[in-house]
């Protein structure tokens, strides 16, 4: 059975999440899973930045951080997981911060992993073109590569430059989002 690493861009995907899906909450290992039908899930990489922390912070800007520590703790205990976390800067004359250094640790990951023939199939959670370099080294070393990506929002795009690149390509639906909802469970006395 083919080995398969899924490469999730978290900010893309929460921003999916929230302007898709109207901020469902998904199961990440059921969602990996699902991803993965077919194949060995070997591992999911999930790359994202904690949120820019101001030197005076608000309660707001504390309970947001805390929350994204919460969910990030979450993520860490689920089963063939990694977490792989770049930063966010705030640069001058810009309204929002940016993220540095994700997009580099997703590309040397894959890059990476194709090459030492770790894994047989890629599956990537994104719509950035800044990928398509790893995603041609990866199909180089003779890795499939599929990502999932989004066009239900204006915020929420896909390059064509990546979707052409990758072997196949494949829009996150309802029925998809369905099979990955969050179940909280409730005990009964």
């Amino acid at each position: 059975m083919d080995k398969a690493a899924v490469f999730i861009d978290g900010g893309y995907l929460s921003k999916v999440l929230k302007l898709v899906f109207s901020e469902t909450r998904i199961d990440y290992e059921k969602f990996s899973n699902k991803l993965c039908e077919g194949c060995e899930r070997w591992r999911t990489y999930y790359y994202d930045c904690m949120p820019l922390l101001p030197n005076n912070p608000t309660e707001q800007d504390k309970e947001r951080y805390a929350g994204k520590q919460r969910f990030i703790d979450r993520l860490k205990r689920l089963n063939r997981f990694e977490i792989r976390l770049g930063k966010l800067i705030q640069i001058p004359d810009r309204d929002r911060p940016i993220q540095k250094g994700v997009d580099v640790l997703l590309s040397v990951d894959l890059t990476r992993m194709s090459w030492d023939k770790q894994i047989q199939k890629a599956i990537l959670v994104t719509g950035d073109s800044d990928f398509v370099p790893a995603v041609i080294a990866a199909k180089d070393a003779g890795v499939l590569v599929i990502t999932y990506y989004s066009r239900g929002a204006p915020d929420v795009y896909a390059h064509d430059a990546l979707l052409t690149c990758c072997d196949e390509r494949y829009e996150i639906k309802q029925p998809l989002i369905d099979q990955a909802l969050f179940q909280r469970v409730v005990s009964r006395c």
